[in-house]
């Protein structure tokens, strides 16, 4: 299918091309920018939707647009063939490799205003690609296909749209040539979906009966539904208000990407103003530090400027010399966003591999990167119903609120008063794969009640005392390798040298410390971290301490490497093959997880992972127990 363009042809964008380029070129830039997504459940007709708007509403992709612009004079008189395959290119090849691209974006505009739609898949298991497209839209068609009603993946679509902070919502019911244009059909659908959007606050919607294939209510009205009076989907898209000047209204923020600093004489914090305005001798203050100035300079390529608003990127100067880095955020000096360690969010786990309190993950919220862990979810949310759910961990696609613990303060509002200073998303730190994305609540009053106590002895002085440097060894190795027995060997030779030491051993502490947990991989992380604080407040008191625990996990093992001081970590891979520590089998445990009878039993139905660079790698089969024990202290004694 092809369509030619000309002078008197539909696809003529405008006769400014042909007249006056410039002019045309001058109107287009100022046009208004709708973001939007398409969205619902599987094959509710999305692609065709797109497909159909492109075609029917006679719209040009902007790089077609450019060529166009490029060669205007023989568009304006002799036409030029464009390939209508061409405009829905990327559809067509989903539909004909029979697969769901993750996220397709397609570029357009028409004579009121230009467009970037998000074309998300339905499918359950690509519901983090839904998360994906709608983070940036101001609009979401939410597709229904007219046989089927309002399903599941509607249902989850919707809601997470309405978190995402999406206030414009259609409810495009899909495929009404398929029911022969049944206004009943139609208002039963809309009175089952307004009675869903009722209970998670979307307040208002704009419902329509569309066909995708036939084209029936998508640019213009349908001859086939005399009854609907409302906006064709092209005309509301073109028309809907944008709030653009709603973040300009709000307090100014600037997350600082980086600091310009070209030559001695200049130094500035450049970033992209999320909130707010800003002007020269505007008072700022500069978050988490809390340092105030005002700005001197508002610097761009083009000049500078006596104003900038939401929505620019600018480098600021100041009047002073204050410390403000990469992750700060530079705010109103009288209304700045909150400072906090610990807060209270809504998740959306994106993993297959589900969510594991207390392991840490890698958080990214504007400019800002830490660690945090999570708590096991307060609930998760039912789509269905909206119950809240008593849940130990997430799942693929499931929604829970839980707190959230960073290693550092970081600077945020709620994610209703700014989406990109209270929208995050979460990585994992081995894979560097975005497993979640979060929408912060509020800080929790703790992070303001407790404060740290500081104390006249400090942890130098309880080490000089003891006339040693505090250490901790952690042995680390599968059931049976040897880490109890080597490590207790270890510390008879330390007390032997007058050191002061302390053995802190797995099956030991699971008897007061940490009785309550089990071995799911979720406990096994509790363990280690509560562990790795025990060791921590050992170190502090000056003291060598031992550690013998199987540690499955390297994220764990690096969580407690992170909780020390420099070089106060000392990993020791007790490496013991797998048929070796069977062969030992001392308290008969590989027997019973052999049978089935000991669930999540590490090596047979959990998983080892295997130290990449320890400071010591004890191989048990080239070593007697003693010998492996003497070669750690002779390391150590080495090291100092």
């Amino acid at each position: 299918m092809s369509a030619t363009i000309n002078q008197d042809s539909v696809y003529q964008v405008d006769s400014l091309i042909a007249e006056d380029i410039d002019a045309y070129l001058d109107r287009h830039q100022h046009k208004s920018l709708l973001r939007f997504i398409t969205c619902g459940s599987v094959d509710d007709g999305k692609s065709t939707l797109i497909g159909r708007l492109l075609y029917d509403s006679k719209m040009i992709f902007e790089d077609q647009l450019a060529a166009l612009e490029a060669d205007s004079k023989k568009v304006g008189t002799q036409g030029q063939e464009i390939d209508f395959a061409l405009l829905v290119d990327g559809l067509a090849a989903e539909r004909e490799q029979g697969i769901t691209i993750d996220v397709a974006y397609r570029f357009f505009a028409t004579d009121k205003r230009k467009f970037i739609v998000a074309d998300t898949p339905g499918h359950e298991q690509y519901t983090r690609n839904m998360v994906t497209g709608a983070s940036t839209a101001d609009l979401a068609v939410i597709l229904i296909d007219a046989r089927k009603g309002v399903l599941v993946q509607t249902r989850r679509h919707s809601y997470l749209a309405h978190l995402i902070g999406i206030k414009n919502i259609v409810l495009a019911v899909n495929k009404m040539d398929l029911v022969g244009y049944d206004q009943k059909v139609f208002d039963a659908i809309v009175a089952d979906y307004t009675e869903f959007a009722n209970s998670i606050g979307i307040k208002s919607f704009v419902p329509m009966p569309i066909s995708g294939f036939k084209g029936d209510n998508i640019t213009g009205p349908s001859e086939n539904t005399p009854w609907y009076t409302g906006p064709a989907l092209m005309e509301h898209l073109e028309t809907v208000p944008l709030d653009v000047s709603t973040d300009q209204e709000k307090p100014f923020r600037l997350p600082v990407q980086w600091v310009n600093r070209p030559n001695l004489d200049f130094r500035g914090f450049a970033g992209l103003i999320s909130a707010g305005t800003v002007k020269p001798g505007q008072a700022v203050r500069v978050l988490p530090s809390g340092k105030t100035s005002s700005v001197t300079r508002i610097v761009t390529l083009d000049g500078d400027l006596e104003e900038a608003v939401a929505g620019q990127s600018v480098t600021l100067t100041f009047a002073d010399e204050i410390d403000c880095s990469r992750g700060d955020v530079i705010s109103v000096s009288d209304n700045p966003p909150e400072v906090s360690d610990q807060f209270e969010a809504t998740i959306v786990w994106m993993d297959e591999a589900e969510m594991l309190p207390g392991r840490p993950y890698w958080l990214k919220l504007a400019t800002q990167t830490v660690t945090a862990t999570i708590q096991a979810p307060k609930y998760q949310v039912n789509v269905n119903t909206m119950e809240h759910l008593a849940a130990k961990t997430l799942d693929l696609n499931a929604i829970g609120v839980a707190n959230f613990a960073t290693d550092k303060p970081i600077v945020f509002e709620p994610y209703e008063a700014n989406r990109q200073l209270g929208g995050f998303i979460l990585i994992d730190k081995i894979t560097n794969a975005t497993v979640g994305a979060g929408m912060i609540h509020f800080s929790l009053r703790r992070a303001q009640n407790v404060h740290w106590q500081a104390t006249d002895i400090s942890r130098e002085k309880h080490a000089s005392l003891k006339n040693q440097k505090p250490a901790v060894l952690w042995f680390t190795g599968l059931s049976g390798a040897g880490k109890s027995t080597i490590a207790n060997l270890v510390e008879k030779k330390l007390v032997r040298m007058n050191r002061h030491t302390f053995l802190l051993d797995g099956d030991n502490v699971r008897h007061g410390l940490n009785k309550d947990l089990g071995f799911t991989d979720a406990d096994r992380i509790e363990n280690i971290r509560r562990v790795g604080e025990v060791a921590k407040l050992m170190t502090d008191a000056g003291l060598i301490v031992l550690t013998a625990f199987i540690s499955p996990f390297r994220q764990e093992r690096q969580l407690v490497r992170d909780m020390m001081a420099p070089g106060e970590f000392i990993e020791v891979h007790i490496d013991t093959s797998l048929d070796e520590a069977e062969k030992r089998d001392v308290k008969g445990l590989y027997k019973k997880a052999r049978a089935g009878e000991l669930k999540n039993f590490t090596g047979i139905d959990s998983p080892y992972e295997a130290p990449e660079a320890p400071e010591i790698r004890i191989d048990t089969s080239k070593m007697s127990a003693d010998e492996a024990a003497q070669h750690i202290v002779d390391i150590l004694i080495g090291e100092g």
